[in-house]
């Protein structure tokens, strides 16, 4: 972990060295030394922090996984993940720092006993079951994604854009999912996690309704020039996209909404109902149809958990046909030609096409990692367009990465929800209602541990059997699959850090048993 910290801005800054952004730096030497010596101090100081208190990692990496640094430098804007980069270096350190005082002999040692460190990294982080089943498989099928990626900059027409990916992206992502495999989610983590995202997603729908009342936005001349055409209008809040605003809303959602189908005080009900009613109004503000759809999504998988997988399939396909008669019955057959589905799509069907069309030309190996934008405009769109990706991630996957990356992106997929759903058939409702026999054995525990001494009921995750696995995985069952629905609707899988953590803590939480009412 530690070589891949420090290699990553290596190769960046050795690609990047003769551009204008680096060169700006280089020509301000005190500039460049001074970012360095605060980068360096601070993710010390972070690392000081995770040692002592290993708990604030997750909750450090869950809080800052929305916020990017917009940085200047020569004439250009780049909006990176600072503060993550950060908190992964911090990681990293504390991680490597605590493996080494565990192998070096300890003065005065305790024997048969746990330094403080430890057992707080024992509470927070390492020390997690070890992986059983399909958790086993997960990490492996991520390592050979990633080395492929890799491999395949080698031949792309844009390396500089598809090594920027590897640095940006897989290999600090990577670096997520290692620190975060081995927490140990525990009851008082996975509420603080609640309450951080909530929080945040409080302080987002502040921001976009501000920015609605006011009509207009912080950042981003395309979403500002789009909203003087509509008649409508979009918000971003702090977020650069309000596509991608919309799927952090959502999927917050929908982890709220895994907390309010168990919760059983009346004070934690009204709490949560009134987060999701917040975090709606901000969700509509966004018009964002792919998160609309992802949020349906999530919330269909809790359904399915929470009461029968065979009555939510029945409703998702009732409402799917539904969907597709109102299309045809409001739009007209003027609605389905390729031309006006483009214009409403802004753009995306065009993309996509063309996307299908690069992977005809090249089915086995595509263009290269990265290589979609400089591929599309030199052999479908003439014309300098703006162009990033195909807005439909198989298809951006299959142009870039050919056959062979479809296959690692279809494994990756199966071993991830393999893993999440792996034992929650026995319990809830998937598979059908549940007994009568298990409603019983849950009302007595929920009943027992209201009469907990000296607990808060306004605190506590309200599970069946009083089990936070449960909740917990089905939280991030849910939000993976709404996630995943958003990245089939419009874009950035494996650019999102969110999914490397969804895995994550998807693994974690599969090596920990559901506790079974029956």
């Amino acid at each position: 972990m530690l070589l891949a910290l420090v290699l990553f801005p290596v190769l960046i800054l050795g690609d990047q060295w003769h551009s204008t952004q680096v060169a700006d730096l280089r020509e301000h030497t005190s500039r460049m030394v001074g970012l360095g010596v605060v980068g360096a101090l601070g993710a010390i100081t972070l690392a000081v922090a995770f040692r002592r208190w290993a708990l604030l990692l997750p909750l450090a990496i869950v809080a800052v996984l929305p916020l990017r640094v917009p940085l200047h430098a020569g004439g250009d804007t780049a909006n990176l993940l600072v503060p993550l980069y950060l908190v992964i270096a911090g990681g990293v350190l504390a991680s490597v720092s605590r493996m080494w005082a565990a192998d070096a002999p300890r003065a005065g040692g305790v024997v048969g006993g746990t330094a403080p460190e430890d057992a707080l990294a024992t509470a927070g982080g390492g020390g997690s079951p070890a992986a059983t089943g399909p958790a086993r498989l997960l990490p492996w099928v991520l390592a050979g994604v990633v080395v492929l990626y890799a491999l395949q900059t080698l031949y792309s027409p844009d390396f500089s854009k598809s090594l920027q990916n590897v640095c940006f992206f897989f290999v600090p992502f990577s670096l997520v999912y290692a620190l975060l495999r081995e927490v140990v989610w525990e009851k008082k983590l996975l509420l603080l996690v609640l309450w951080v995202i909530a929080v945040e997603a409080v302080a987002f729908v502040l921001v976009g309704t501000v920015e609605y009342a006011s009509r207009e936005l912080f950042w981003n001349a395309q979403v500002i020039r789009s909203n003087e055409f509509h008649t409508y209008f979009r918000v971003n809040s702090i977020f650069w996209d309000p596509n991608i605003y919309g799927r952090y809303l959502a999927l917050v959602v929908v982890v709220a909404m895994s907390a309010l189908l168990w919760a059983k005080e009346r004070k934690t009900l009204a709490l949560l109902t009134a987060l999701v009613a917040v975090l709606w109004f901000g969700l509509a503000l966004t018009f964002s149809q792919s998160s609309f759809a992802a949020l349906l999504a999530g919330l269909a998988v809790l359904a399915a958990i929470r009461w029968s997988l065979k009555w939510t399939l029945a409703a998702v396909g009732a409402g799917a046909v539904l969907a597709v008669v109102i299309v045809l019955f409001a739009g007209g057959a003027s609605k389905l030609s390729p031309d006006r589905l483009n214009v409403d799509t802004g753009g995306r069907t065009n993309l996509a096409s063309g996307g299908v069309t690069l992977f005809g030309q090249r089915p086995l190996w595509g263009y290269g990692a990265g290589s979609f934008p400089k591929a599309y405009r030199d052999h479908i769109a003439t014309h300098k367009a703006p162009v990033s990706v195909s807005h439909t991630e198989p298809i951006t996957v299959a142009a870039e990465q050919g056959v062979i990356g479809l296959v690692a992106y279809a494994a990756l997929l199966v071993a991830a929800l393999w893993t999440m759903t792996s034992g929650l058939g026995r319990v809830g409702g998937v598979g059908g209602v549940q007994s009568s026999a298990a409603s019983r054995f849950s009302q007595r525990d929920v009943s027992e541990s209201r009469n907990a001494p000296g607990e808060n009921p306004s605190t506590r995750l309200d599970t069946p059997g009083d089990s936070p696995p449960l909740i917990a995985r089905a939280a991030v069952l849910a939000a993976f699959v709404a996630l995943l629905v958003h990245t089939i609707a419009y874009a950035a899988f494996y650019e999102d850090p969110i999914v490397w953590v969804l895995m994550a803590a998807g693994a974690s939480l599969a090596a920990v048993p559901v506790r079974d009412p029956a």
